[in-house]
């Protein structure tokens, strides 16, 4: 598949047919996938491929509580889960919520999680004295969780960053025997998709793009 078609259709994949993904495929896909950049190429990513079905039910079971708190928020109209409007979702209405199959059912029908994650020891934080939410961190792992996505994409399967769990993020360094010094990053369903969606929505460069500065001139098509 050339790049740019693999760019433009790599959708957030989290309905599957059943159909195995082999160890042959995957292995291909993160042997290429693995020169995605990191800080100072310190290459702190640990990948681990669970295909255990009580494994992948457990870490469905860990992302709920984000879950809910998600599509709690979003039926109130807000932002689900970002650092800068506080929710006014009380918390009993949070636990009444129901989690949407939609984004925990992936967990366990998908033929296999990869759990990523990131060696927090080698990871250059410039953001850490800041008075937000750090996340420069992402820059020395989410390179490698796309380049996975487009690789699967190329090879005719799919996934779906899932961040659910990661709210959970000692329960599943324990589920999963991994240190706490490595950051949970993402969760990420695979299999091959009931559907292969080509046509995604998204805003026109124009929208999010400008010259020079924030209030810039738009960067559109040059003419």
């Amino acid at each position: 598949m050339e790049l740019f078609d693999a760019m433009r259709t790599t959708f957030s994949a989290r309905q599957y047919t059943g159909e195995p993904v082999s160890d042959q495929t995957l292995y291909t896909i993160l042997e290429n996938a693995r020169f995605a950049p990191s800080g100072g190429n310190r290459q702190g990513a640990h990948v681990v491929i669970v295909r255990d079905a009580s494994t992948k039910q457990a870490l469905a079971r860990l992302a709920e509580p984000a879950a809910k708190q998600y599509w709690a928020q979003v039926k109130a109209g807000e932002n689900p889960w970002n650092t800068i409007d506080r929710t006014k979702v009380a918390q009993h209405t949070i636990s009444k919520t129901s989690a949407p199959s939609l984004m925990v059912e992936p967990f366990s029908s998908a033929s296999l999680v990869l759990v990523i994650l990131v060696d927090l020891r080698v990871v250059a934080c410039m953001d850490q004295h800041l008075d937000r939410i750090g996340v420069v961190s992402g820059a020395s792992i989410y390179p490698l969780v796309w380049n996975i996505l487009l690789g699967l994409r190329h090879a005719g399967y799919g996934g779906t960053i899932t961040t659910l769990a990661t709210a959970r993020e000692s329960d599943v360094q324990t589920l999963i025997g991994a240190p706490p010094h490595y950051a949970v990053a993402a969760c990420v369903p695979v299999g091959k998709p009931v559907k292969q969606l080509t046509r995604l929505k998204r805003k026109a460069v124009p929208d999010f793009v400008t010259r020079e500065r924030w209030d810039g001139p738009a960067f559109s098509m040059p003419h």
